[in-house]
């Protein structure tokens, strides 16, 4: 059995003060990708850099922006940053870790929420994202995409679509390029073992008591391989912790 959680920590120096350790003490996940660093490597706090796991980062070259990072147990026998476009690069966004059995990444998608230049950013990463991801279904090892892709899918991953419907995010466009990717073969793995469940979300606005009213958005994924989701057993969004204004998204596979 192998447990993956994606995890958009929104500063992780921030997420271990609100006790990410404990997190992880108490959930034990195999492998942790993590998104939004907001820290360069040798600012990840010491406690994290203690715990029995090995650590791969991707950092901005902004500070205190955007980064990346995969932490395990099992020690890779690969490690690659990037996507090979430069602008994608500086910021951070993509890491891939390479296993015995396993390719995983850690992502991190623009978001385009802060205006128009933004977006259009959102949009060139995710055109170039497309056939990057699509190499890798070709390959001997199943492979898992796990991160936050700042994008709602269908209308039951997001608490108001109709309010939301020309808001970043949930642009017409954006959710158009995720059943394109899935029309590639990768598999929504929380929401094909949650098939037409709601109110069922991974990130809270800080605003207006959103998480006790679980006004949502579902924008972080494990986006797998065929193979990866015959093998997932159990996929949870764990909403109880508050380490970050999303939960752990951690789904155990039978490999």
């Amino acid at each position: 059995m192998v447990k993956i959680s994606s995890f958009n920590v929104n500063g992780i120096r921030a997420a271990q003060r609100k006790g990410f350790t404990d997190w992880v003490a108490q959930t034990d996940p195999d492998i942790i990708c993590l998104q939004e660093l907001r820290a360069l490597e040798h600012q990840v706090p010491k406690k994290i850099k203690k715990l029995p796991y090995h650590e791969a980062y991707h950092t901005a070259e902004k500070k205190g922006y955007s980064g990346v990072g995969i932490l395990s147990k099992e020690k890779p026998v690969r490690v690659e940053a990037g996507i090979g476009v430069d602008w994608i690069d500086e910021e951070g966004r993509v890491l891939m870790a390479e296993y015995s059995d396993l390719i995983v990444f850690s992502i991190y998608a623009p978001s385009g929420t802060t205006g128009d230049e933004r977006q259009d950013l959102k949009m060139e990463f995710l055109d170039h994202f497309l056939p990057f991801a699509q190499k890798y279904l070709s390959g001997d090892k199943p492979v898992v995409f796990c991160g936050d892709f700042n994008i709602c899918h269908t209308s039951i991953d997001i608490h108001n679509p109709k309010q939301n419907k020309n808001t970043s995010g949930f642009l017409p466009e954006e959710r158009e390029w995720v059943t394109r990717l899935l029309e590639t073969g990768y598999e929504d793995v929380y929401r094909r073992l949650h098939e037409g469940e709601t109110d069922l979300y991974s990130w809270w606005s800080y605003r207006a008591a959103s998480k006790d009213r679980n006004k949502g958005w579902r924008i972080d994924y494990h986006m797998g391989s065929p193979e990866l989701l015959d093998a997932a057993e159990d996929a949870v969004i764990e909403m109880e912790w508050d380490l970050s204004d999303h939960a752990p998204v951690t789904i155990t596979y039978s490999l």
